[in-house]
């Protein structure tokens, strides 16, 4: 799947918000080495720089193209293309950030422990996942997806994203590896001016991705305008024109 930088930084000021709380829970004081996996644009790597001053930070993302806009933000820093699943550098870190990123990973219970492993003592992996599969949102993206004529070219595109677990099973993950494992779950707001259709922009920067890509141009635009119809039933605007948009996120950070 491609990325668009463009597209994913037209809403930054919400998605850097669950960074930053993300950012806040990290217990470790004493970092010296960070790494921001899935830095997509560098928002959240800027976030890290910021603060653990004097700390040396990188970033990867499987993306070109986001890379190349992180690389333009925050040219004095490191970033590297990479995929999370074969990424092999084995640190030691003391803070691995992943924000909304570890969703399009599979295997987490063989993929979190080896990213504990890389951590130095004391170090903290921090995670954020949206939580939303079940949201009205992504229902409706496989329901488009079922019942129009590309079904069969859509029939692998929900399966792009993988399963989330529930706490417990994330805490029983990380907790043997680590000597604090901190879970919780925080669902956000977003007021979005352009009602359905500020929901539809957004999830073309995340979810819609697997659902669009695999579609000629006339198909894209049909989809869509199903897509934006079912949207506007599932989120009715409020007495501005805007839509409340709940958007909940799993939080994770597990210390070494």
């Amino acid at each position: 799947m491609s990325w668009s930088a463009k597209q994913y930084v037209a809403f930054e000021d919400e998605r850097t918000r669950p960074a930053r709380d993300l950012l806040a829970a990290i217990p470790t004081a004493d970092v010296r080495s960070a790494i921001d996996i899935g830095c997509g644009p560098g928002n959240s790597t800027g976030l890290l720089v910021e603060r653990f001053a004097g700390a040396k930070v990188r970033g990867l993302d499987s993306s070109a193209d986001m890379i190349e806009a992180a690389r333009k933000r925050l040219p004095q820093l490191q970033f590297d293309i990479a995929d999370i699943d074969t990424w092999n550098d084995s640190g030691p870190f003391d803070v691995i950030f992943a924000n909304a990123v570890l969703q399009w990973v599979p295997d987490h219970p063989t993929l979190l422990p080896s990213l504990v492993s890389r951590l130095s003592p004391g170090g903290s992996l921090a995670i954020q996942m949206p939580d939303n599969l079940n949201q009205p949102a992504h229902r409706l993206m496989r329901e488009v997806a079922a019942s129009g004529p590309w079904a069969d070219k859509l029939a692998r595109a929900a399966g792009q994203r993988t399963e989330m677990a529930d706490a417990g099973a994330y805490y029983s993950m990380l907790k043997p590896h680590c000597a604090r494992v901190d879970v919780w779950r925080t669902t956000y707001h977003h007021p979005l001016a352009d009602g359905a259709a500020g929901v539809v922009e957004w999830f073309k920067g995340s979810g819609l991705r697997p659902f669009l890509e695999p579609l000629d141009d006339a198909e894209r635009a049909e989809y869509l305008k199903r897509y934006r119809t079912a949207i506007e039933q599932a989120y009715p605007a409020l007495a501005d024109g805007s839509v409340l948009l709940p958007f909940p996120r799993m939080f994770l950070v597990a210390t070494r």
